[in-house]
């Protein structure tokens, strides 16, 4: 039975790694053995500690015809940045997972001040209250742009964002009971919703301040927003929203304020609403399939821990990431392991390459994300990942789109590019200035304990490379097919010392490269 008791004791070597992996980009060796001697609620108020934003980097350059494009690149090289340099702090792993559900698309927008802008709003809540970020993102300018809310105006009504306000962001369809119906929400809800939502623009010079948030949000103009009231249906107790106070026909700004803050309150009163969202956030860090046992033991009461929370984050990922569930502890089957079941995004996989062999890139500000992270896009592009560019408004398919889910991001062009991805790292003329030095990797004593025994050396790659453990004959392959090439160990450590000795590198670096090339291609190394 799936269960959400506690773990005990430390985590050990394999519960810290599979944790460090699904809540940031990646740990090193160092990391793992860290988190190794922890318990679970020591490991989260670590992983949980709150962090300061990535200084902004902002104003960003324009173009030479004054163009937004340069300034957006800057933008998403800035985030991925954050996410490279973040540690073993959970914070960017969970605002990328905010923006997988409350996505945004860079060629809609194309403003890189909303899209950044947005971005930290996501920090703010990274940790917070679903139900405040919801409220916020309704009058966020990239996603009054995004599904056309700065449209939507009294008697000519836009639906797109109400539609999926109730689809995507919060309570989810449930079953669908007519044409136009579902369990959750019907047709009628969508259009007493827009109703709601209108009248609100985007404002480009970012000049209106959210007094919660401090940051820029939409401008309501009262004149174009409905002031009448707004009958729900069934799915919501047949309940009404309308202004509290009017000028005349016109609601005040407070009363069309607080009729968002009716609106949302009035669905996250659901307890459909905290279920869907604990969906998300289950296949996001554990896994896609969620089956009649998970929704019953594992869904159901985090939903209720969500509601009873006031719809506060924190409490339940602490209460997920400490289960015996999450490190696969609940039952005895190794069939339904969640360890090293989830395919790895490009993103996953290229940040954790670069975090856990320390591969340096540029500091000065136009080569890093003028050069170098353009360059790392491409490779997460051809990858299957256009960064800040989902193919639709429910976001990245690998997140959401069944049947497939986290098997969108393989194909056999995209496998090939990973694959290519690892192999370009160790060449000298990486185009993104970054090199794997696999020479000082190992010569580093945190990294590997003693370079010149290599059974010790290939298990602690493996070890913390991989998420579970290998069958011997895999091992053997890796440590005697490809480090020692078939020839003993005491010609390893002849070869070492003669590095050591003369500091020609040229036989040990060709041997380490070909390991760590085939390590970073196989199968075992695109799951975590």
């Amino acid at each position: 039975m799936a269960s959400l008791d506690p773990v005990s004791g430390a985590l050990g070597r394999k519960a810290a790694a599979h944790l460090l992996r699904r809540t940031t980009f990646g740990p090193r060796k160092r990391d793992i053995d860290q988190f190794a001697t922890l318990s679970a609620d020591q490991a989260l108020a670590q992983l949980f500690q709150t962090v300061p934003v990535p200084p902004s980097p902002l104003p960003f350059p324009k173009d030479e015809d004054g163009g937004d494009g340069l300034a957006q690149e800057y933008f998403r090289g800035w985030a991925v940045e954050g996410m490279r340099q973040s540690g073993n702090s959970a914070g960017e792993k969970l605002t990328f997972f905010l923006h997988t559900h409350f996505t945004t698309i860079r060629g809609v927008v194309d403003r890189s001040g909303a899209l950044y802008y947005q971005n930290v709003l996501l920090r703010q809540y990274a940790l917070g209250n679903l139900r405040e970020l919801a409220r916020k993102i309704c009058v966020d300018n990239a996603m009054l742009v995004l599904l056309d809310g700065r449209l939507n105006e009294a008697g000519s009504p836009n639906e797109n964002y109400a539609r999926e306000f109730f689809e995507l962001y919060t309570i989810g369809k449930g079953p669908q009971t007519a044409a136009d119906n579902f369990t959750n929400y019907t047709e009628l809800d969508i259009q007493q919703a827009a109703r709601v939502f209108s009248g609100y623009k985007n404002d480009d010079t970012y000049a209106n301040l959210d007094p919660d948030t401090g940051l820029p949000t939409g401008i309501l103009k009262v004149d174009q927003h409905d002031a009448g009231t707004k009958q729900f249906s069934a799915a919501f107790g047949n309940r009404t929203v309308a202004p509290i106070a009017k000028q005349g026909n016109q609601a005040t700004p407070a009363a069309a304020l607080d009729e968002l803050d009716q609106l949302v309150t009035m669905v996250f009163d659901q307890p459909a609403t905290a279920r869907h969202l604990c969906r998300k956030v289950y296949r996001f860090f554990v896994y896609y399939d969620i089956t009649e046992e998970i929704e019953r033991d594992i869904i159901v009461p985090l939903g209720a821990l969500l509601q009873s929370s006031g719809y506060e984050l924190r409490p339940v990922l602490e209460k997920l990431f400490r289960s015996q569930h999450f490190y696969d502890l609940d039952n005895g089957v190794d069939t339904d392991d969640n360890r090293g079941a989830i395919i790895k995004s490009p993103l996953d996989l290229v940040l954790g390459t670069l975090r856990y062999f320390n591969v340096a890139l540029p500091t000065e500000t136009a080569a890093l994300y003028g050069e170098a992270y353009p360059s790392l896009m491409r490779h997460m592009e051809d990858q299957g990942m256009i960064f800040y560019e989902p193919f639709d408004v429910a976001g990245y398919d690998a997140y959401h789109q069944e049947p497939g889910y986290h098997r969108n991001w393989i194909s056999a062009n995209f496998l090939a590019r990973r694959y290519e991805f690892a192999a370009l790292l160790m060449k000298t003329d990486m185009p993104f200035h970054g090199k794997l030095d696999i020479i000082g990797h190992v010569r580093d004593p945190q990294n590997i304990t003693d370079p010149a025994n290599p059974e010790q050396m290939v298990r602690e790659f493996v070890d913390n490379l991989l998420p579970e453990v290998i069958k011997p004959e895999r091992f053997n392959y890796f440590l005697n097919d490809l480090l020692l090439d078939n020839l003993s160990v005491f010609n390893w450590q002849a070869e070492w010392n003669a590095y050591l000795r003369t500091g020609d590198d040229a036989a040990v670096r060709g041997q380490l490269e070909k390991l760590t090339n085939a390590i970073l291609q196989s199968p075992e190394y695109q799951l975590f």
